[in-house]
């Protein structure tokens, strides 16, 4: 047996770089084997080998092959069923692709009123969710690992003294329930304890806006805005089009009137003291503190109803107003739920004023079941469980330990307590049990949408874990029906709805993924109170408002890499939440990007970098929230900094630079376009629609370059795709999509530093004027599949080659990596695999699509323009003479249709008819690569007496 020294081939510390490269022989390099070690690795590899098949967990030793394939599953066939979730605080209706029995992709409902066959980011990335590797597997009991069965028996003594006492001490915490069946559970429950309290409560409450209804008209109603119907749009710190209820169809809305092109445009105006999506789109934008904030409604009120002086009022009111009074019935007002309640009393008699009823806006009855005030009976629960009122506590899919300042110390005095949910949080380790919950996935259910439409949730798959449904879990606790057996979901739902829906109109429900005729019809109910003012606060140096992170929302999908990894729609930070400063303040106290601070406030400190951001009010810091967590699970812990200690708190924030500094990962300076000094004028093209009135064609400008190359017109099928800048508003669904769909790994924060992510579409964001008060615009950026492609012909192997219907592939099995196309392609749209992210991923292999390769390391890869849904429509054309309707992942997730795709030879296709656009236009058309990709040019519409 040799004993001498180990050899390798290259240097000492190639070793650490193979293991980075083979992680599964990270174990063999830090220590020489033997002969016999070596022999017994290749026996045990040849073993596991012949095994691959087998699985001794399965009741007799391994597994049975069907003989009969079930009906409805077809290999190499998708099968798609509809649901919904929650998003927004209300339903968007999905629709699950599965193969063979697995659910690999999500799109959006067409036939859904608050989806219109669009996702949010949420949606499309909940697929990460539900095959996380690090969801709740089983009971635990004070942390440790227990049995349902354990469970049982220590409910039985817990069902018994709350039928003593009526349920005295009892009391159940939710998030905001939308879900008629899982609300009457709850309140049937009630009745079976009439001492027991619920309490609805969310991290990210919407509370001002229900009570600002119940100031303005005596109850609380929903508002349903129409902004398709509204030629003037004033944006008060709003969120219609980000994360409202039903803001996929507001955003649908608010797009539709945006391009000239196609009709009348509207006009927007938005004031915020953080960018937002609407705020990007405007066609005014102004900064507005809570000071300044509170002055302009004040005096918007006082010139739309009378009465109160409006001297404070900030100078584009009164352009503002006349344009709102010009529209008429035609004008929309839409407050956000960080203005108090009476901001929004203020604002919905504004719009009635205006006459806006049944044309830009509706009120309804409440979509929440049972809806009420949550910040007192969170404080009064507190309290209670403070003071030991409170001996048995259920927490039902809610995190309140993380999101709620205090509450771990208030939980730790209640003798028995339960949360139930899909993952172990922070709530989990400190509860007496945690009971896995299943998935939405995994479990029948149903929802309502924003306009009161009803789905009825079907799973998509057996659960993966032992997961417990939300009425199997409120069933432990009534002990006239907790016997041991399982409460069946599909039994409870089918039942809530037996009346309404016959065996035929269950399947058809089922199918269409709602039901038809539960949408809420519109009250008629008057404004009662008379208009009040608001205070207005007092002037202060320094203001911090917390508000959700647009992607982790309140730290719940703070272990979901895409959602980590996705660029913030304005700061496109990644991995992080630093504290956002604006430039002003960042001049005045000499702060840069990263530099950390000591934030104190009412005597609770916390330290975190902090980062500048173009457009902010100088005097407010902005915190969000999801960063910080400490038991999400593999990716989301300690990612980011925890602000909710700082939530609730008054008084003037202070502080103090520590000298120490911390890199902040950012995408905003990766591949960025300087081909010849280019200006954001030849980049994004831009201008206004007086000047469109003129000269439709202005900004055409000399697209076509001399060539000593003779382009032959390809005949057949040519594929193109044409995106709408008035459209896009940056909500980032489109670059999710892309990733569900291709298999695109995350490459974590340390690999992002260093200017490396695999994004196969990005969209870019420019500013234009001034750091303090810029207007931003935005271009998705994909690969523009030219047809003179600078990739191809520097490409040694000719991995990157041209199809005969204009795409531009990648052969990866033929790629060498030398990144020469990279190199050469001005657009800056290619990804190469630098390390093997794919292998590495926070994801089981199921999870990803059968129809995309997944790529290795040292291969190159960017868009194809979803070559693979070309292919499923050409073999459904074959197969069943369908046409070759093919919609791409990004264009299919849009919200606001800025994408459009299809045969640029087909006189009669979209595509074709917006590439007719008088503002389409190619982007860098001066490097004479033809791109089959165009863009519609951005077009504003600003009031002439705020242009300076």
């Amino acid at each position: 047996m040799n004993t001498g020294p180990r050899q390798w081939r290259g240097r000492l510390e190639d070793a650490e770089l193979m293991a980075r490269e083979f992680p599964a022989l990270a174990g063999s390099l830090a220590r020489p084997e033997s002969r016999r070690g070596v022999l017994r690795l290749m026996a045990a590899s040849i073993a596991l080998g012949g095994l691959a098949a087998c699985d001794p967990s399965a009741p007799d030793g391994h597994y049975v092959p069907a003989v009969n394939q079930a009906a409805d599953i077809v290999p190499g066939l998708p099968n798609r069923f509809a649901t919904a979730l929650p998003d927004g605080g209300t339903a968007a209706g999905i629709v699950v692709t599965q193969d063979m029995g697995r659910p690999i992709k999500v799109e959006g409902n067409a036939a859904h009123p608050a989806s219109l066959g669009a996702t949010s980011v949420h949606g499309q990335a909940m697929l990460l969710d539900f095959y996380d590797p690090d969801r709740s597997a089983g009971v635990l009991r004070g942390g440790d690992v227990a049995t349902w069965q354990a469970l049982l028996r220590a409910m039985l003594a817990q069902r018994a003294a709350l039928a003593a006492n009526g349920g005295a001490g009892f009391r159940i915490l939710t998030g905001r329930v939308v879900s008629p069946t899982l609300g009457a559970a709850v309140a049937a429950l009630l009745d079976r304890y009439p001492r027991a309290r619920w309490v609805q409560w969310e991290p990210v409450s919407r509370d001002a806006v229900g009570r600002g209804t119940e100031l303005a008209y005596g109850r609380r109603l929903d508002l349903l805005p129409r902004a398709a119907a509204a030629d003037v749009v004033l944006a008060l710190d709003s969120d219609l089009i980000s994360s409202a209820p039903g803001h996929l169809r507001h955003a649908r809305d608010v797009a539709s009137r945006r391009n000239p092109v196609r009709g009348p445009m509207s006009r927007i105006y938005a004031a915020e003291p953080v960018p937002s999506l609407i705020g990007g789109i405007a066609d005014h934008r102004f900064i507005a503190g809570p000071r300044e904030m509170a002055a302009a409604v004040n005096a918007l009120a006082a010139a739309i109803l009378g009465g109160a002086d409006a001297s404070e009022a900030p100078h584009w009111v009164a352009p503002a107003v006349a344009d709102l009074r010009a529209a008429g019935a035609r004008a929309l007002v839409h407050a956000g739920p960080d203005l108090p309640a009476e901001a929004h009393s203020l604002v919905h008699q504004v719009n009635e004023r205006l006459g806006g009823r049944g044309i830009t806006f509706d009120l309804i009855e409440p979509v929440a079941y049972r809806p009420a005030d949550e910040a007192g009976p969170l404080a009064g629960l507190l309290d209670d469980m403070r003071s030991g009122r409170v001996d048995t506590l259920l927490i039902l899919d809610s995190n309140p330990v993380y999101a709620v300042a205090g509450f771990r110390e208030a939980l730790r005095r209640v003798p028995f307590s339960l949360s139930a949910a899909p993952a172990p949080d922070e709530t989990a380790r400190v509860v007496t049990w945690h009971v896995p919950q299943t998935h939405l996935f995994e479990t029948w259910g149903d929802i309502r949408a924003h306009d009161g439409t009803l789905t009825i949730q079907q799973p998509q798959a057996l659960p993966l874990y032992e997961g417990h449904n939300a009425f199997e879990i409120l069933a432990l606790f009534d002990d006239q029906v907790a016997d041991g057996t399982p409460v069946r979901d599909l039994d409870r739902v089918r039942a809530a709805w037996r009346d309404r829906l016959d065996d035929d109109g269950w399947e058809d429900a089922l199918a269409a993924g709602i039901v038809p005729g539960t949408a809420s019809q519109p009250v008629a109910d008057p404004p009662k109170a008379a208009p009040v003012p608001l205070a207005i606060p007092a002037g202060q140096a320094l203001t911090l408002l917390i508000r959700p992170d647009s992607s982790l929302w309140d730290g719940r999908h703070a272990n979901n890499p895409w959602l980590q990894e996705l660029p913030r729609p304005l700061g496109k930070l990644v991995w992080a939440n630093p504290l956002l400063i604006a430039p002003a303040f960042a001049a005045r106290t000499g702060l840069a990007n990263g530099d950390e601070v000591e934030l104190t406030l009412a005597g609770r400190s916390l330290r975190a970098p902090v980062y500048v951001i173009p457009g902010q009010a100088p005097d407010c810091i902005i915190a969000t929230l999801g960063g910080g967590r400490t038991s999400a699970g593999e990716v989301g812990n300690g990612v980011g900094w925890d602000v909710t200690p700082l939530r609730g708190l008054d008084g003037v924030p202070t502080l103090r630079a520590t000298g120490k500094h911390i890199r902040i990962a950012s995408t905003d300076h990766h591949n960025v376009l300087e081909v010849d000094n280019k200006t954001i004028d030849s980049i994004v093209r831009h201008g206004t629609e007086a000047e469109f009135a003129v000269n439709p064609t202005f900004l055409h400008g000399d697209d076509k370059q001399p060539s000593i190359y003779h382009r032959a017109q390809t005949s057949g099928v040519a594929w193109g795709m044409s995106v709408d800048l008035n459209a896009c508003i940056g909500c980032n669904a489109c670059v999710v999509a892309c990733q569900a769909e291709n298999n695109v790994p995350v490459v974590g924060r340390d690999q992002v530093l260093i200017g490396r992510e695999m994004h196969w579409l990005r969209i870019d964001r420019y500013y234009e004027g001034p750091a303090d008060s810029p207007d931003s615009y935005l271009q998705p950026m994909l690969c523009m599949h030219c047809e003179d492609a600078p990739c191809e012909p520097v490409c040694p192997v000719e991995a990157s080659i041209h199809d005969s219907e204009g795409l531009n592939l990648q052969v990866y099995n033929r790629c060498i990596g030398t990144r020469f196309c990279s190199n050469n392609c001005p657009y800056k749209v290619r990804r190469f695999n630098f390390g093997a992210w794919a292998a590495e991923e926070h994801r089981p292999p199921i999870s990803r699509n059968p129809d995309v390769t997944v790529r290795s390391r040292g291969v190159m890869e960017k868009c194809t323009f979803c070559v693979q849904r070309i292919a499923e429509a050409r073999i459904a054309h074959d197969r069943d003479g369908t046409a070759e309707q093919v919609v791409t992942a990004c264009q299919a997730a849009c919200p606001t249709r800025a994408f459009s795709f299809g045969d640029i030879n087909d006189p009669g296709s979209e595509v074709t008819q917006r590439k007719r656009s008088p503002l389409d236009y190619a982007l860098l058309a001066d490097q004479n690569t033809h791109p089959r990709l165009t863009y519609e040019a951005r077009i504003t519409n600003p009031n002439p007496r705020l242009v300076t």
